[in-house]
């Protein structure tokens, strides 16, 4: 704001708390300046929500102490950080080896969002409804993230996840979905020989077959998850 725009935000806050006004001149002219220095880069109304007289009329509303500048500008603020964190930078149209020109086009899109030109740009959410058409072909050329011709290149170095692939391509339940109480294994780890007193140790050997509990656990457990 300019000095004509702050004398207007003093006088508005002087007729709604009286203790503002000031009838000496050079203490009129004192305050003005204070006023100014703390407002000057505070815009007095922008097109998205930011308008300086309500942030006047809330904080006399709010506090029983005369109002600040510093008020004012700190309403400011916190306007600016709700607006920046509802924004998500999109990608610059500007050449991204151009890293001056990629800055100053980040820079005049925030300011826009803060001053209300533009509105924030949100996050892409994730959204409800059906798949968009197409997608579940993509997904089967896209393939999964080990190719099937280098998983069966790797079967025989980790033969239990492999054994595991097999059963459940096969439509058996995943042996390893459940908790051996043989050998302790966790889910999602083949089960390993036992150490002594029963007890799991990651130093021993894995087995490729499970324990012959943890496979009647898995079928026990998939048999329920069926749809009756």
């Amino acid at each position: 704001m300019n000095r004509r725009e702050v004398a207007a935000v003093i006088a508005f806050a002087g007729r709604l708390d009286p203790r503002l006004i000031r009838t000496d001149e050079a203490e009129a002219r004192s305050q003005l300046d204070s006023w100014h220095e703390l407002l000057g880069d505070v815009p007095a109304t922008t097109g998205q929500g930011w308008d300086v007289s309500d942030a006047v009329r809330k904080r006399v509303v709010a506090s029983q102490y005369p109002i600040l500048p510093a008020d004012v500008a700190r309403e400011w603020n916190a306007h600016y950080r709700d607006r920046l964190g509802r924004h998500t930078d999109p990608t610059p149209m500007a050449d991204p080896d151009d890293p001056q020109a990629w800055r100053a086009e980040l820079v005049a899109t925030r300011d826009a969002v803060v001053t209300g030109r533009i509105a924030p740009s949100p996050h892409r959410g994730v959204t409800t409804g059906e798949p968009r058409p197409g997608l579940e072909r993509m997904l089967k050329a896209v393939g999964t993230y080990v190719p099937d011709a280098v998983r069966a290149e790797l079967a025989p170095f980790r033969p239990a996840r492999a054994a595991r692939e097999a059963a459940i391509a096969a439509g058996g339940p995943d042996i390893f979905s459940v908790r051996c109480e043989m050998c302790r294994a966790p889910e999602g780890e083949p089960c390993r020989e036992r150490s002594g007193g029963g007890v799991r140790n990651r130093n021993t050997k894995p087995r490729v077959e499970p324990h012959p509990g943890r496979v009647e656990d898995a079928l026990a457990a998939h048999a329920q998850a069926l749809p009756a």
